[in-house]
């Protein structure tokens, strides 16, 4: 019939039984007349394990040396699942992603792929083989291993099903697909039937946890159909697509939360052109991404610059800050932990006046300070406390009534 990428996520393949039932899913769809493609993330908390196990090591272990122990995460996945396969009958290979030719840059532990090597797959394909690959990691040019960062799996799947040119990406996980909030935080949350891709990546950005942000980017630009399900259902999940006339667009079609944040702010910055550029140059320089920025009114030739990283990076970013601020001038920098990003993400907001303070007005009632403020045509987001994210994302999901969504 086609050619289907399945990926599995660390709770599908997290016990023996859990991925002797993903081998039958995965012969299953390969009985149905399908060629399979599967990628796997390293088994439960494995990677967690092994970054643990690395810092008794070494406080601060190199870049390389941590892909290279984090990569076999993945490869303890791919060989069990390609046995259980086996067991029942089917024939299955397993690959790691230099077996594949998955090439990336050189930036270690957040890699980015820069080609799929078609070759070795069709061949296994073309010999009946069920294709296992490892997810979440990759070789340079120069055969040096290396990984995508976390939800890199995601990535690799939406990857290989755009290089070969796949009927679908189905991303399998511990839920039935996207909903309107975290069900966990909000019980009454609904599941979506379609988000677009443009949705998809805000929610992704705005920490949604059902796909990483880089898969979402390559899904929408090189028009990857996702399908996102359970592993341990076969309710039909959520698809992820282009927008087309005839399909209703929705105000607001989520509420998603991030409390991976740090907020750094530098103060009493020169008010003066390219100071921006200065700062924000040096981060990127070290591979860390800027999410919010919001830079304050000049009071007598200095302003202040805030902004938002992950949490992992915040202490790189607060050091990087504080050399800048140094040769700059500013007075000085604050580095704060303790604080979560929420978000209202809908296509229909781009048309619809009044959105972003019927949000602001739902987090009044409840008390919560907002922080920073950021807006898209399709998303507004706001810096809280981390105290208060739950009661703010029960909050603002109310307000909209997404307890009562349209499915379609």
């Amino acid at each position: 019939m086609g050619l289907i990428v399945q990926k599995y996520g660390g709770t599908s393949v997290a016990t023996p039984e859990r991925i002797k039932h993903v081998a039958r899913r995965v012969v299953n769809t390969k009985v149905a007349g399908n060629d399979v493609v599967v990628v796997v993330s390293a088994p439960g908390d494995t990677t967690d394990h092994l970054i643990e196990l690395a810092k008794q090591v070494n406080e601060r272990p190199p870049a390389r040396e941590m892909d290279m122990l984090l990569a076999t995460g993945e490869q303890i996945s791919i060989a069990l699942l390609a046995m259980a396969i086996h067991a029942i009958g089917h024939s299955a290979i397993s690959l790691t992603g230099a077996q594949v030719r998955i090439l990336t840059d050189g930036v270690h532990t957040k890699a980015r792929i820069l080609e799929v090597d078609r070759e070795r797959i069709h061949r296994e394909l073309a010999r009946g083989n069920i294709v296992i690959v490892a997810g979440f990691q990759g070789v340079t040019p120069d055969n040096e291993i290396t990984t995508l960062g976390r939800g890199g799996s995601d990535v690799t799947a939406v990857a290989l099903a755009s290089a070969l040119d796949a009927q679908a990406c189905e991303i399998y996980t511990d839920v039935e697909g996207v909903y309107t909030a975290d069900p966990r935080i909000v019980p009454e949350a609904k599941k979506l039937d379609f988000v677009s891709f443009d949705e998809i990546l805000e929610m992704a950005s705005s920490g949604a946890v059902v796909l990483q942000t880089r898969a979402a980017e390559y899904a929408k630009q090189y028009n990857v159909p996702l399908h996102i399900r359970s592993t341990f259902s076969e309710a039909e999940g959520t698809r992820i697509g282009e927008v087309t006339a005839m399909e209703k667009v929705r105000v607001v079609t989520a509420v998603a939360h991030d409390r991976n944040v740090a907020k750094i702010t530098i103060t009493d910055v020169p008010d003066v052109p390219g100071i921006a550029h200065r700062l924000f140059s040096a981060i990127a320089a070290k591979h860390i991404n800027v999410d919010m920025i919001v830079q304050s009114a000049s009071r007598e030739g200095v302003t202040d610059i805030s902004f938002t990283v992950a949490a992992t990076d915040g202490e790189a970013a607060a050091e990087v800050a504080q050399e800048v601020a140094r040769e700059i001038g500013a007075s000085g920098v604050m580095w704060e932990g303790g604080v979560a990003k929420i978000s209202i993400v809908g296509a229909g907001m781009v048309t619809n006046p009044g959105v972003a303070a019927k949000m602001f007005g739902a987090l009044a009632q409840e008390g919560i300070n907002i922080q920073l403020i950021s807006t898209s045509e399709i998303k507004v987001s706001c810096i809280i406390d981390e105290k208060d994210v739950e009661r703010a994302v029960r909050a603002v999901h109310r307000a909209f009534n997404l307890d009562q969504i349209d499915r379609v």
